[in-house]
C-alpha cells in the first residue's frame, strides 16, 4: 500500500510542481490564518482579566478597546489569509486537474487494443474521474485540516506549557495518543476502502455494459437476469460498505469519548490551578477556546486521515493504469513510414494470443504494390488477425512485417496508421455529427470534400433526408443509424482519408443488394491505384480480386484467382463457391 501511495503522490507532484509558487502560497496563507486563529484566545484572556480584575475607568475602557482592536486586526487578517488560500487553491486545482485529466487521457489512449478489450469503458471513466477527484480531496485535506492542525497544535501546546508545564504535558500526551490511534486505524481501514472501491468498479462496469446492450436485454428477455446480477453486485457492495462504515462509527465513538475526557480533564486541572492562585478567569476562557479548537481539530483530523486514505484508494486503480507500461510502443529510433508503392510482406510471422492460443507459426504472405487480395476462410482461421498485426494492434512474437521494405515495428505508429484506411465489419461511430464522423478520416477536409466523399459512398442520399442533414448527431456508437448506414459512413470516411493501403473487413456485409451495387462501384474507384486487402465471406464480392487466398489453421491452403480456384477439384474455395448462390450461403 505504501508503495502505491508513494507512486500516486509522485504522479500528482509531477503536475503540481508546474505551479510551485501557487502551490506553496496556498499552505503559507493557510498557516498564517491558522496561527492568527490560535493567537486570538490570548487577547480574549487579556480582555477578560482586564475587565474582571479592575474597576471601571476611562483608562481600563481604553485598554479594553485597544485589545478589541488587536483582536479585530487578527480576525480580519485570519479572514484575509483564508480567502487568499481559498482563491489560490481554486486556481491551482482548476489548472492542475485539467492538466492531469489531459495527461491521463493521453496515456490511456496509448494503451493497446487488448487493454481496452479487457476493461469496461464505464469502469475506465470512473477511474479517470475518481483520480482527479482524489487530488481535490488531498489538497483540501492538507490546506484546511493538516496544515492548520500542525500550526494550531504547536501554538496551543506552547501556550499551555507557558501557563503550566503539567497542563501542557497532559495535552501533549493526549494528542500523541489520539493522533496515533487515529492514524493506525485509518491505515488499517484503507485495505477495506480499496476492497469497497473494487466492488464499485465492478458495479459501474456492469452498469455500463448492460446499458450499452439494452437492446439485447429486451430481445433476449434478459431483464430479470440483469436485475438479479446487478442486485447481487450491489448486495456485495452493501456488505463491504456496511462493514467499513460500522468500523468508522465504532472509531468515532472511541474518539468522541476521548474528547470528552480531554475537556473534563483540562477544566479539572484548571480548577486546581485556580485554587492555587495560578489561573485567572481569563485562563478559563482561553482554555475553553483551546478545548473547542482541540476537539474540532481532533475530530477533523480523524475524518481527514480517513478521507486521505479514501482518496488514495480512489486513485489507486488509475495509478495502476498509469504505471502499466504501454504494450505497443514506438521503437526508440522509429522513423516515419514512407509508402510509395504499398507492397506488403509477412516474413515467417509467429503470433500467439496470450501466449497460449497459437495463430501463426512462421507464416509467409507477399502482396505486390497495387494488388487486390481477398482473404477468406473459416472463422478463427487468422484473417482478421493479419489485419490487426498489420496495424500493430498486437506485436508479433517472431518474424517481420514489411511495407515497401520497411519494418513496421521500427516505424512510428502514427505514420503506419496514416498509411492504412480500415473499413471494419461493424463500424463504431462517435456520438458526434455526421459531418464530424466522416471528417475524422481527414480533419483538414473541407465541407465540400466531405460531401463529395459521401456521394461516392452513397450515404449523401440518406443524410440529405435527415432534418438536420450533416449536423445530425448519430448517438452513442452510431446507434441512431442502421448497420448499412453506419457502414456507408465508414466507407465515406475511408474515401476521404485516401490512404495508399486499404483494408475492407466485411465492408458490405450490412448492405442490402441495391446498396451493395452502389458501394461496389464506389469501392472500385476507391481501390484504384491502391494495395487492397479484403476480408469477406460473401464470395460474390471478391470475384474481381487479383488474388484470393484461403487461410485455415493459420496457414495458406490455396492461393489464386477466382477462375483458378473455382475450377480446382476438391478445393476449399471451389467447395465454398458451390455452397453459395448469388453470394449468399445456402
Amino acid at each position: 500500500m505504501k508503495h502505491k501511495v508513494g507512486k500516486t503522490i509522485s504522479i500528482y507532484w509531477k503536475y503540481a510542481s508546474r505551479h510551485k509558487p501557487l502551490f506553496f502560497f496556498i499552505f503559507i496563507a493557510s498557516s498564517i490564518a491558522a496561527a492568527l486563529n490560535s493567537i486570538i484566545p490570548l487577547y480574549l484572556k487579556r480582555l477578560l482579566d482586564l475587565i474582571a480584575g479592575s474597576e471601571i475607568s476611562d483608562e481600563i475602557y481604553k485598554s479594553a478597546l485597544w485589545i478589541l482592536a488587536f483582536m479585530a486586526i487578527f480576525e480580519i487578517g485570519r479572514w484575509a489569509f483564508n480567502r487568499m488560500a481559498s482563491f489560490s487553491e481554486i486556481r491551482f486545482l482548476a489548472r492542475t486537474i485539467a492538466e492531469i485529466s489531459v495527461g491521463n487521457f493521453s496515456y490511456l489512449h496509448k494503451h493497446s487494443l487488448s487493454f481496452f478489450t479487457n476493461n469496461f469503458s464505464g469502469s475506465l471513466v470512473k477511474k479517470m474521474n475518481y483520480f482527479t477527484r482524489a487530488l481535490e480531496m488531498i489538497v483540501d485535506s492538507l490546506c484546511w485540516s493538516l496544515v492548520p492542525l500542525f500550526v494550531n497544535m504547536s501554538i496551543i501546546i506552547s501556550v499551555l506549557f507557558w501557563r503550566n508545564w503539567l497542563l501542557g504535558l497532559g495535552v501533549l500526551l493526549w494528542m500523541i495518543l489520539f493522533y496515533t490511534i487515529t492514524f493506525f486505524f485509518s491505515r488499517w481501514k484503507y485495505k477495506y476502502d480499496v476492497i469497497a472501491n473494487e466492488a464499485i468498479s465492478k458495479t459501474t462496469g456492469f452498469l455500463a455494459d448492460t446499458i450499452t446492450n439494452s437492446a439485447n436485454v429486451k430481445l433476449f428477455n434478459g431483464y430479470k437476469r440483469e436485475v438479479g446480477q446487478y442486485s447481487a453486485l450491489h448486495e456485495d457492495l452493501r456488505k463491504k460498505n456496511l462493514f467499513a462504515w460500522n468500523m468508522e462509527e465504532f472509531f468515532n465513538s472511541i474518539t468522541s469519548f476521548m474528547m470528552i475526557a480531554l475537556e473534563v480533564g483540562l477544566f479539572f486541572m484548571a480548577v486546581i490551578l485556580w485554587r492555587q492562585g495560578i489561573f485567572t478567569a481569563g485562563d478559563f476562557v482561553m482554555i475553553q477556546a483551546y478545548v473547542i479548537m482541540l476537539i474540532m481539530q481532533g475530530w477533523h483530523f480523524g475524518r481527514t486521515i480517513r478521507h486521505l486514505y479514501r482518496a488514495f484508494s480512489d486513485s489507486e486503480e488509475m495509478t495502476e493504469i498509469l504505471l502499466k507500461e504501454h504494450q505497443i510502443t514506438n521503437h526508440p529510433r522509429a522513423k516515419k513510414l514512407k509508402v510509395d508503392k504499398g507492397g506488403i510482406e509477412l516474413n515467417k510471422v509467429s503470433f500467439n494470443y496470450k501466449k497460449t492460443r497459437k495463430i501463426f507459426d512462421h507464416f509467409d504472405l507477399n502482396i505486390d504494390p497495387g494488388e487486390k487480395v481477398a482473404l477468406i476462410g473459416p472463422s478463427g482461421a487468422g484473417k482478421t488477425t493479419i489485419v490487426k498485426l498489420l496495424l500493430r494492434n498486437y506485436d508479433i512474437s517472431g518474424g517481420s512485417i514489411l511495407i515497401d521494405g520497411q519494418d513496421i515495428a521500427k516505424c512510428t505508429l502514427e505514420s503506419l496508421w496514416r498509411a492504412i484506411s480500415l473499413v471494419p465489419q461493424d463500424p463504431i461511430l462517435f456520438h458526434r455529427t455526421l459531418m464530424e464522423n466522416i471528417r475524422y478520416g481527414r480533419p483538414s477536409a473541407s465541407d465540400k470534400e466531405v460531401i463529395e466523399a459521401s456521394k461516392k459512398a452513397h450515404c449523401h442520399e440518406f443524410i440529405s433526408e435527415l432534418s438536420e442533414g450533416y449536423d445530425t448527431y448519430v448517438g452513442e456508437r452510431g446507434i441512431k443509424l442502421s448497420g448499412g448506414e453506419r457502414q456507408r459512413v465508414a466507407i465515406a470516411r475511408a474515401i476521404l482519408r485516401n490512404s495508399p493501403i486499404l483494408v475492407l473487413d466485411e465492408a458490405t456485409s450490412s448492405l442490402d443488394s441495391q446498396s451493395e451495387i452502389y458501394i461496389q462501384d464506389a469501392l472500385d474507384k476507391l481501390m484504384k491505384d491502391k494495395t487492397v486487402i479484403v476480408i469477406a465471406h460473401r464470395l460474390s464480392t471478391i470475384k474481381k480480386m487479383d488474388r484470393i487466398i484461403f487461410i485455415d489453421e493459420g496457414k495458406i491452403q490455396e492461393d489464386g484467382t477466382h477462375d483458378e480456384l473455382s475450377r480446382k477439384k476438391n478445393g476449399h474455395y471451389a467447395h465454398l463457391w458451390e455452397l453459395q448462390a448469388g453470394g449468399f450461403i445456402e
